[in-house]
């Protein structure tokens, strides 16, 4: 097998890295941060996903998601975007916590909502913004958060859907990206 994997996203090309997770499965690391290029490219298609949405607050997972969060929300003139975060951090005040489980991640972790924020996105119609969808687990955990707080997710969308996620209609995705599973 091939150390890497090409992805062609538009005019762009990246070879990424092949990781093995266990025995059986290898993904394409794919990591938006520090790509400024394509971080750009991929908010600016995005934003066409969006363009016949009406929607409050952009909300994306730390910590990859955020500058493709950073750039549509100044596509769409949206001058504030939500960040859950994977701890709970001393500013916070009367923060909602949820456990979540990550295909990328082996241990447990959580997404955190600073209550403050909570209070902003009440009522509000959101829109979820990820870089690759995968299990679906954070993207789940992330709708469990956001229906605590009492928003209203309008829709979901991210660079990539990798695996069995690209098979999901419930989503907005750029391009698929394969995972690759290792014969025994």
């Amino acid at each position: 097998m091939s150390t890497t994997y090409t992805l062609t996203l538009g005019p762009l090309t990246r070879q990424l890295p092949l990781i093995s997770l266990n025995a059986t499965t290898t993904i394409a690391s794919f990591v938006l941060l520090g790509d400024a290029e394509l971080t750009a490219y991929a908010a600016d298609q995005l934003n066409q996903h969006l363009a016949n949405i009406d929607f409050d607050y952009l909300v994306t997972m730390e910590s990859k998601g955020i500058p493709l969060a950073q750039a549509l929300s100044q596509l769409t003139h949206h001058p504030r975007f939500i960040v859950l975060r994977k701890s709970v951090k001393d500013y916070m005040r009367m923060p909602l916590i949820t456990p979540v489980q990550s295909i990328t991640t082996s241990a447990d972790q959580e997404l955190v909502l600073d209550g403050t924020d909570a209070a902003l996105i009440h009522g509000k119609r959101v829109v979820i913004v990820d870089d690759v969808i995968s299990s679906g687990g954070s993207l789940a955990t992330a709708q469990t958060l956001l229906m605590e707080a009492g928003a209203n997710v309008v829709r979901q969308i991210a660079i990539l859907a990798e695996g069995d996620a690209a098979k999901r209609t419930d989503i907005d995705f750029l391009a698929p990206l394969p995972l690759f599973t290792t014969k025994k």
